[in-house]
């Protein structure tokens, strides 16, 4: 997670992990970013699974608590999983009026 409107780490970012279950979500994990804008993992005791995913960014509160504005009051990212054995990474680069992501490596 990356503050683009500083170019510093957005440190602090709940991040909540949900998998589509039917037409559910369960919440499988989530966290909170670290120094380096990143969550180790964000699932709790449940392995990776195939299927499709989300990740679900609480920025109106992280907001808040850097007194600054902006447009998204969360950010969700949907994905799917098709091989869980292989490592996932997906950065959120934000900024207070524009977002965007990529499957990294």
């Amino acid at each position: 997670m990356l503050d683009t409107s500083t170019g510093m780490p957005a440190v602090g970012m709940a991040v909540r992990c949900e998998r589509r279950d039917g037409d559910r979500w369960v919440e499988i994990g989530g966290g909170v970013t670290d120094a380096d804008g990143r969550i180790g993992s964000v699932l709790d005791a449940t392995p990776a699974s195939e299927g499709v995913h989300r990740l679900v960014f609480d920025v109106a509160a992280w907001n808040a608590r850097h007194r600054t504005k902006g447009f998204f009051p969360t950010v969700t990212v949907e994905f799917e999983i098709t091989d869980a054995a292989r490592r996932h990474h997906v950065p959120l680069l934000l900024s207070p009026f524009g977002y965007s992501t990529y499957r990294g490596s």
